[in-house]
């Protein structure tokens, strides 16, 4: 048995641009649905959505039957939390609100096995090393882990520089609502100054040879910021998809009535 190979994380290092969307439905069907439409990887969102470590470990078995590579946002950067989720198989984080470059050093050593970091020892018990079926694990899971910081405050855009010579931090994931509310315009992603941002964090990013990554809603704003140099795109949410069109379909229904 041979250690999964992290396609997200290779093809972002050859520049590949890939698209994914956000999971925050617990149900596993849902994200089976979402794992057959044709994208590259798929966020299970623990920091916002009702995700336990078994709801996690459920969608991770969903997923693993489709071509697609399963990435998670923790609901923060503590340590212990990132140990139980890569045992449990997971390769890419997308770990929320890094505000330094100290922070970000302490996240590579919670992500690696010494001697590059800290992360226990405990393959017996880990689906990630398939109890032990998975010869030579801990020599080689620190090469196939991805680790991308989240940079969504202005606080987070300031120690950016920093936060990029970091190795082992894979890219530089930008989260719109929170930069726009740092930033006083809450609710507002597509301000001017608020774009302007992003626009620069993407740019210094790719030129520091990172991946770039953002969450945006619609295919639009995803070609927008793909060709300022996002390669790690987001481009929606399972629960605004599904509230969306219920809504349409009601209204199209109401439309007819009125019209008869």
């Amino acid at each position: 048995m041979e250690l999964p190979v992290n396609r997200l994380k290779q093809a972002l290092a050859e520049g590949r641009t890939q698209y994914g969307l956000w999971l925050g439905l617990p149900d596993t069907t849902c994200a089976e649905i979402c794992a057959a439409a044709g994208f590259d990887w798929l966020v299970i969102d623990t920091e916002h959505g009702p995700f336990d470590l078994r709801a996690v470990l459920g969608h991770l078995r969903t997923l693993a039957a489709y071509d697609v590579q399963a990435v998670v946002r923790p609901v923060s950067d503590d340590r212990n939390v990132l140990k139980q989720l890569l045992d449990t198989g997971v390769q890419t984080l997308v770990v929320p609100m890094v505000e330094s470059a100290e922070q970000a050093r302490e996240l590579v050593r919670s992500v690696r096995y010494p001697p590059d970091g800290v992360r226990g020892l405990g393959t017996a018990l880990a689906r990630a090393a398939r109890w032990h079926g998975i010869p030579g694990y801990l020599h080689k899971a620190n090469d196939q882990i991805c680790l991308m910081a989240q940079v969504e405050t202005i606080r987070a855009v300031e120690a950016l520089p920093g936060i990029l010579e970091v190795e082992g931090i894979d890219g530089i994931f930008i989260g719109p609502s929170d930069l726009s509310a740092s930033m006083g315009h809450i609710g507002n992603t597509r301000h001017p100054d608020v774009v302007d941002v992003i626009r620069d964090t993407l740019h210094r990013t790719r030129a520091a040879g990172k991946a770039a990554g953002i969450l945006v809603l619609g295919s639009e704003q995803a070609r927008e910021y793909r060709d300022l140099g996002a390669n790690m795109i987001g481009i929606g949410a399972d629960t605004l998809l599904l509230a969306k069109s219920a809504q349409q379909l009601a209204d199209s229904v109401k439309d007819d009535a009125g019209q008869g």
